[in-house]
């Protein structure tokens, strides 16, 4: 009897990392529900769908999103967060999510423990845009009438703490500007605002602000980044228009729970870095007006904890409120 419940412990110990293997070997094997913090046709929903998209193909299984905006990208980001760790929930996200991070102790998740970055996608500066009716044709323009008329203008972001809200709270903090400051909940309604003339100026993410540049619905004036846009090398930068010191740009990629095996977080990072590296890829973000990015998972960790203490900084230097 002892001897062949001695056999049996030592046949399972053979097994059962095959047939752990084998269950992995499997991921996935069912559909991926993927968290974006934002509305349909946000800069951020624009890309997440585009990296869903080809990454279903890879994975060959459905990755379906989720759009579950509110709070600066914190719904999405709480509900990821408090998932099962098991690969088939997982969070599209931009630099939004560090802001908040830094900013917000009363998150209901712990952003630096409870969520891991697992691969970085892309890193596109913001365009600063106007609607077409401001008698503005430069940012100096832009900065002379924020000074005749201090807190009376107004400025759009996809929501308090958003990328887009602290690029504008930037700009007013190193600028020494009054601006009234207009949430919505995505960049695609405060686009539309601003093109009806309810907000003066917005920060835009460029896949939402660049097609209406391009299609001469809006006035753009530059762009956050510290070097011009490919997209758009006729436009200034935020420094070279004379706002020295200036520079910012949104970063995206995606996140898992905590927990998560690190088997499954290898297998993500490597089907996107392989997608992000073809050409029809390549070609897709351009045209979507994004500056790809492609992070491994080291490196995509580093910059977002990095720029959770870079946010930190800035937020208490500048006393930016975000209620």
């Amino acid at each position: 009897m002892f001897k062949k419940l001695i056999k049996n412990i030592a046949i399972t110990a053979v097994v059962l990392p095959v047939l752990m293997g084998s269950a992995f070997a499997a991921y996935p094997d069912k559909p991926i529900k993927m968290m974006i913090g934002y509305a349909p046709g946000s800069s951020t929903d624009i890309v997440g769908r585009i990296i869903a998209n080809d990454l279903s193909l890879a994975l060959k299984q459905p990755i379906i999103v989720e759009n579950r905006g509110g709070a600066a990208g914190s719904l999405a980001a709480d509900a990821t967060a408090k998932s099962t760790p098991d690969g088939y929930t997982i969070l599209f996200a931009q630099n939004g999510l560090a802001i908040n991070v830094a900013a917000n102790p009363k998150l209901p998740f712990n952003g630096q423990k409870d969520l891991l970055p697992v691969v970085g996608v892309a890193a596109t500066p913001h365009i600063l845009i106007t609607n077409m009716n401001l008698p503005v044709k430069s940012v100096a323009d832009l900065v002379a009438m924020l000074k005749a008329d201090p807190g009376k203008m107004s400025y759009g972001s996809s929501g308090i703490g958003n990328s887009d809200h602290m690029a504008g709270e930037l700009f007013l903090a190193t600028a020494g500007l009054q601006a009234i400051h207009i949430p919505y909940k995505g960049g695609a309604p405060a686009a539309t605002d601003l093109m009806g003339g309810q907000i003066d100026f917005y920060f835009s993410g460029m896949p939402v602000g660049l097609p209406l540049y391009k299609g001469d619905k809006v006035k753009a004036l530059a762009v956050t980044s510290k070097n011009r846009f490919s997209g758009a090398p006729e436009l200034l930068t935020m420094q070279e228009a004379g706002v020295k010191g200036y520079e910012m740009t949104l970063w995206q990629g995606i996140f898992v729970p905590a927990g998560t095996p690190p088997a499954i977080i290898k297998e993500l990072n490597n089907s996107v870095l392989r997608i992000l590296d073809t050409p029809e890829m390549k070609d897709r973000f351009q045209k979507s007006g994004v500056q790809i990015a492609p992070m491994n998972t080291q490196q995509f960790s580093d910059l977002y904890f990095s720029d959770i203490a870079r946010w930190k900084v800035v937020i208490e230097k500048a006393k930016i409120k975000l209620d």
